[in-house]
């Protein structure tokens, strides 16, 4: 089991110090959340809520995830970064191609893109993309990507992209995985389809472990279940070495946590923060080595 470190609603500031604390304590990687902006009111529910009201409070901190990741690869040497998750048809694919291949260079292949297709209409209008077409131009768009990403003269035809020959570069120089996040039937089907890796929602762990099972069935569907698979899980009910153990004997490979919530709670003090890191990489990262 590997850890990666959830850096959501965490004030900007604080990244810098905590990464490299994460580096020296043996996590595996870091985790960003995307929003580019929080509009005051919303026309659409927060899905993930029973209210459906947001998780976070007006103002919360939303960094772009790609210029952090290319900040905290250089002051790092083994961490590696993903999201959770990066809205990707809310963006143009070919300068989410680039900002992901130059990241992958800059941190010499420490990154793992973990995408999904958002819930926010608000937001995709003020990014002038079509909400309703979001699932098939991801899904296009993760084809598009990974042709870019070989640097070499490439072509795409497409319903919702077009282009004839051109490159990219510089291009990664390893294979960059890339993840699906997404509780919904077509998020995990994509999953299964398309990705190397699946990311979950805060569930419970019965709720994960049948999302693993559904997904497994439908890869071999498609006959890619003896292809490596990861599945970075966020449980609601397993806080410990034990609850872990569970997890990855049924498929889960990373946990995404907050660890110093479990010390100090939903704290703001960056030396409780870091605390948290080392406290945690002590009592459980040390148990899985």
């Amino acid at each position: 089991m590997k850890f990666v470190l959830s850096t959501s609603f965490s004030t900007v500031a604080h990244l810098t110090a905590i990464a490299p604390v994460a580096d020296r304590h043996g996590w595996h990687a870091m985790s960003f959340s995307d929003h580019v902006v929080n509009p005051e009111t919303i026309t659409n529910p927060y899905p993930y809520t029973e209210d459906g009201q947001r998780r976070w409070q007006p103002f919360t901190d939303w960094p772009d995830p790609w210029v952090t990741i290319g900040a905290l690869a250089a002051i790092t040497d083994n961490l590696r970064f993903t999201n959770n998750i990066f809205v990707l048809p809310m963006r143009n694919p070919f300068l989410v191609a680039k900002a992901i291949s130059t990241a992958a260079i800059i941190s010499n292949n420490r990154v793992t893109p973990a995408f999904g297709v958002g819930w926010s209409q608000d937001e995709f209008a003020h990014l002038q993309q079509d909400f309703r077409t979001r699932g098939k131009r991801t899904d296009e768009m993760l084809e598009i990507m990974r042709l870019l990403w070989t640097g070499e003269m490439v072509e795409y035809h497409g319903k919702h992209y077009d282009f004839d020959r051109m490159e990219m570069n510089p291009a990664p120089s390893e294979y960059i995985p890339i993840w699906i996040g997404g509780i919904s039937e077509p998020a995990m089907r994509r999953a299964a389809r398309l990705a190397d890796g699946w990311v979950t929602d805060l569930q419970t762990s019965a709720d994960i472990v049948q999302s693993i099972e559904r997904i497994a069935s439908w890869r071999r569907e498609y006959g890619r279940d003896q292809q490596p698979f990861e599945v970075m899980a966020t449980p609601s009910d397993a806080w410990d070495v034990d609850g872990y153990r569970r997890l990855e004997e049924a498929g889960v490979t990373h946990i995404l946590t907050m660890p110093w919530a479990f010390y100090h709670g939903e704290t703001e003090d960056l030396q409780l923060k870091q605390d948290g890191i080392r406290r945690f990489a002590d009592d459980v990262i040390a148990q899985f080595e």
